[in-house]
């Protein structure tokens, strides 16, 4: 499975998530709702997730295992910083 598109929208107001992002697989599956999370010390992404009745947040997608989490995160991190950069060219 190969990721073959990923939009991010940058999120303009204050706090810790950046931007929220879609990741498309294959040219026939996307994720939608991925935030790119500004942590203590780097950026991180969330999975998208909904809460339970008990208030407890479950993903509702997400890789199952540490390599597929590592390249998601890093290509991910990726395109938001090169979004970074077109946005600082336009003003």
């Amino acid at each position: 499975m190969q990721i073959t598109d990923i939009k991010v929208r940058k999120i303009n107001a204050e706090g810790r998530m950046k931007a929220v992002v879609s990741v498309t697989f294959d040219d026939s599956f996307v994720v939608h709702d991925i935030k790119v999370i500004e942590g203590q010390e780097k950026l991180f992404i969330a999975m998208p997730s909904r809460k339970t009745p008990d208030g407890e947040f479950k993903d509702i997608a997400h890789p199952i295992n540490a390599e597929m989490r590592e390249l998601l995160q890093k290509m991910i991190l990726e395109k938001y910083e090169e979004s970074l950069n077109e946005t600082a060219f336009e003003e």
